[in-house]
Parts: structure tokens; sequence; C-alpha cells
């Protein structure tokens, strides 16, 4: 059988690089070198990219710059594939599928998937019009509502609106939202720039921080609930896994809780009604082929007073050690490694 020419894509220049290096690591380990050739690709924090041929036991760590050739991705369709840089001469290098592992800005948000697409390249995961939608929670909220599936009520305002008066803003944010609310950039993910905020000084304060990261902020009131999460795998006819549970000793779900915390937790299956279960795998199916996903997505939810809230949804969800989506799956019987063969069947 010949190999497939698998091009795992990581690293990355939005706020999410380092942990889209442990979900690299993660995948390149459970790819079969017996049936994939793998080229692990890192794309700096600066946006350069290089290909490393060694050995991969310590991708995450390794001194890329030092170790490793600068390549391109040529949007050439004859090519179909990486141009690989020596002195003044290129090689070409066939890639039969790409694995974008980039979460966040410039990868996540379908910048990465129009280059691969411009250059004929099958890839993991959503087209550039869900990737684009579902990476703006603004978007992705409106079409929500379209849908009739209940969210938090929640308020979207541009940079231009906070620079301009931003005592304006957090007037209109007091009277429609109310506190505690939270303020999140509305493209960003592993909760970067997210804040919650229970008076003016703190709204404000978030407000000012959500806008570093984006040109908009979503301003969410906050849900005194559970926090649950369903994995969504499939193309046309999708299929939805169980549904976990996130808990945590933190104000909230941020950056720490998620990759640091010794005590965030997944309960997989959630300890909750079969009514919700199958509430909560409906609605994803349901917003997952509004938004026109493909491969993979992780949907998130609220449960409040036995109420299933939609939160968001992500089309690379992280595959670090900790990260819920090939948890669940697990979960449903199907190993890291089946998951990541079947996530490339997808694609191809």
């Amino acid at each position: 059988m010949d190999k497939k020419v698998v091009a795992v894509l990581f690293g990355g220049v939005s706020s999410e690089h380092d942990v889209s290096k442990l979900s690299a690591a993660n995948i390149i380990a459970a790819l079969d070198e017996e049936k994939y050739f793998i080229l692990p690709i890192y794309i700096t924090k600066d946006g350069r990219w290089f290909l490393y041929d060694g050995g991969r036991d310590n991708i995450k760590n390794l001194q890329w710059e030092r170790f490793a050739t600068p390549v391109v991705l040529s949007p050439d369709t004859s090519h179909k594939g990486l141009l690989r840089l020596v002195g003044d001469k290129f090689k070409v290098m066939h890639i039969d599928v790409a694995f974008p592992v980039l979460h966040g800005k410039n990868g996540e948000d379908g910048a990465v998937q129009g280059l691969l697409q411009l250059a004929g390249i099958p890839y993991v995961g959503s087209g550039v019009a869900a990737s684009a939608i579902c990476m703006d929670k603004a978007h992705t909220k409106a079409l929500a509502i379209r849908l009739g599936i209940k969210q938090m009520a929640h308020m979207v305002f541009c940079k231009n609106q906070i620079e301009t008066d931003i005592d304006a803003v957090a007037k209109a944010i007091r009277y429609k939202i109310g506190y505690p609310c939270f303020v999140k950039p509305a493209n960003t993910g592993s909760s970067v720039g997210i804040n919650q905020a229970t008076n003016k000084k703190e709204l404000v304060a978030a407000l000012q921080d959500a806008i570093k990261y984006d040109n908009k902020a979503v301003v969410e009131k906050k849900a005194l609930g559970r926090e649950l999460e369903c994995a969504v795998l499939g193309n046309d006819e999708p299929m939805a896994s169980g549904v976990g549970e996130i808990t945590y000793d933190t104000a909230f779900y941020d950056y720490e809780a998620k990759y640091t915390s010794k005590t965030s937790r997944n309960i997989i299956p959630a300890d909750v009604s079969p009514h919700v279960v199958d509430e909560v795998r409906r609605q994803s199916l349901a917003v997952y082929a509004a938004l026109g996903c493909r491969g993979l997505a992780r949907a998130d939810f609220f449960l409040v007073d036995g109420q299933v809230i939609f939160n968001e949804i992500n089309t690379m969800p992280g595959f670090t050690n900790i990260s819920m989506y090939a948890k669940l799956w697990r979960a449903e019987g199907m190993s890291y490694a089946e998951l990541v063969d079947k996530l490339i069947e997808l694609a191809l």
C-alpha cells in the first residue's frame, strides 16, 4: 500500500501558538508511519514556515529555526505541495492531505484553509466559509438565533465604538446585560482575552483588553450553570458523541484552567438526564449542519436551570492531553489513532 503524504501544520501566528504545538505533538504521535509519510510543518510566531525531517519524539520543544529547512506552500495547483528552499533553488514536495492543527487567527478562521484550497490540497476540517463564521463568535451567535437555538443574552460592539465612547458602551451593557457578564474578543479561542466583569471598572478594563485581540467584542450575560461539550465527526452525515462536562475551581474556564490547572476535570459521560444528552446532541448536529462544518467540531453549551443553552462551536478543537474532543470519542470506543485515520479519510 502506498503511503499517503500527510502535512501537519502547527504553531502559527495566533495567541494559541503553544496550544497548537501540544495538539500537533499528539496527532503526529498517533499517525501510523506504516500508512503515512509525515511532513511536520512548523509556523513560527512571526509567520515563517519550517520542515523537519528528523525524529519527532520531542516535536513541541524542537528548536526549529536551527534544525529545520525553510519551506513555503505553493498556491499553484501544478505543485500540490511544498517548495523546499535549498540555497537559491527549490524542490517540490508533494502533499496528499494537510492536517492544519492551527488554533485561532490565521489558522482556524479560513485563512490557511483558503491557501490549501488554492493549492488543490485536501485538508482536515471545515472549509473557508464555515471556518471563518465559526471563528467569529458574533456571526455564530447571529446564525444560531436564526435556528431558534437558545443563547445567553449578549451584545456586540466594534472596536471604534469602544474607543470612541466607552462610557456609553458600558452604560448600554449595564442596562441590557447587567452584571456579572463576560467580555470576549469575537475571534479568539482557548479563552484568550476573555474576562469577567462584576462592575463598571472591571467592564471597562475587560473591553479594553478584548479589543487588543480583535476588532469586535462580544459581551454576554454570565451563565450560572454547568458547562457541557459534544464532539461532532463527519461530512454530509455527521455523528455526535456523548456529552462531557467541564469542572474547574476558578471564576471561569480561562486559559490557565484549561491548560495548567491540576483541579480542572473532564467528566465523561456528564451526569445529566437522557433528555439533556439528546438535546445537546441534537443542537450540536443542527449548528454543525447550518454553519456548513465538515470533518470535525466541538460544540459547547451551558446547562442553566435544566435548559440547554448554546455557547459556541470550534472547528479545530484542541488535541492536547487534556482536550475533550478525542476523549469524547474514546468513550465511544474510538482510539486516538482511529480518530486521526477517520479525519484524514474525511478530508480525502
